[in-house]
């Protein structure tokens, strides 16, 4: 696959994750989970718009017609509206102090939002403690898998029947069946383990099924095809390379965030470009972005029952 490399955005996010596109308003959103900062940036202006959140971000969903987000903070689940600055929790699974928080998450294309939890304390929690949770579409909160260290990686196949789900602790992708009317999962089994120095981070699904991969502390993305064989390579230039997804009204730009945290004075004058967002042409084509109904209301729903 031929790779041309378009553009760098210079946001030099502490933490960028969760890059997602929205053609409602023709730009990308992203997070920088240690900022507590939104990002929206406009492909075709390049106007680049950052929101303070109240607390870390870790991700969110788009909900249809509406500008508010469903958001996975550190702790758990709320409404937030980036314009008005405005809060609606929902719930936290994870008090303070638990030594876990939330992390990747992404909306199923039924319309639930699945978030899963990280062990970033360990003083405080134990090894591979963490969950993988899923809210149903009126608001009901399931958790669907444990015993997790990092959760990562949650994308679906373009028929909707198979779910991968990344552990970065264990270097392991997992694939799952899914029952796309029940939300449940099953059959776990490996899709690919990465080697030593790489960790799974956020991945996505092009048109084609293949899942492409960003590799925490490898510098690279990886596309596989549906059975685990690696297809492509693409050197990122940051060793972590955080979280991908295809952009643009034909969903054929790929989009990379990445992240400077942990990275000392030396190891950023090596890669200038840690933190920034890469943008490049791949030749695949992507998924649209799955979304929340917009009836979603979890709060009303929860009073009246």
């Amino acid at each position: 696959m031929t790779v041309q490399p378009i553009d760098i955005l210079a946001v030099n996010c502490l933490h960028g994750e969760g890059v997602q596109w929205n053609p409602d308003d023709g730009c990308l959103w992203w997070t920088d989970i240690s900022a507590s900062m939104l990002h929206r940036w406009h492909l075709d202006t390049r106007t680049h718009t950052t929101f303070a959140t109240p607390e870390r971000l870790a991700s969110f969903a788009f909900i249809d017609g509406r500008r508010d987000l469903l958001c996975a903070f550190a702790r758990g689940f709320a409404l937030f509206d980036p314009f008005a600055g405005t809060l609606c929790p929902i719930e936290q699974p994870e008090p303070e102090g638990s030594g876990r928080r939330f992390n990747d998450g992404r909306a199923d294309r039924q319309g639930r939002f699945w978030v899963g939890t990280m062990v970033e304390d360990h003083a405080r929690a134990e090894a591979f403690s963490a969950s993988l949770y899923c809210m149903d579409r009126d608001g009901d909160l399931h958790v669907r898998e444990r015993g997790i260290g990092i959760s990562n990686g949650l994308c679906w196949s373009p028929d909707g029947s198979r779910m991968y789900f990344a552990d970065s602790t264990r270097r392991t992708i997992s694939v799952y069946d899914f029952d796309i009317d029940s939300g449940e999962i099953s059959t776990r089994r490996e899709f690919a383990r990465l080697p030593e120095g790489a960790e799974p981070d956020g991945a996505c699904v092009d048109a084609e099924g293949c899942l492409w991969s960003a590799h925490w502390g490898a510098g690279q993305v990886v596309r596989y095809a549906p059975d685990g064989t690696i297809l492509d390579t693409i050197p990122i230039p940051a060793t972590q390379p955080t979280c991908v997804a295809f952009a643009g009204p034909r969903l054929d730009l790929l989009c990379v965030t990445s992240a400077r945290i942990g990275l000392d004075e030396a190891a950023l004058a090596r890669q200038p470009h840690a933190g920034n967002l890469f943008v490049f042409k791949t030749g695949a084509t992507g998924l649209a972005e799955s979304r929340m109904s917009n009836d979603f209301d979890p709060l009303s729903r929860r009073h009246m029952r």
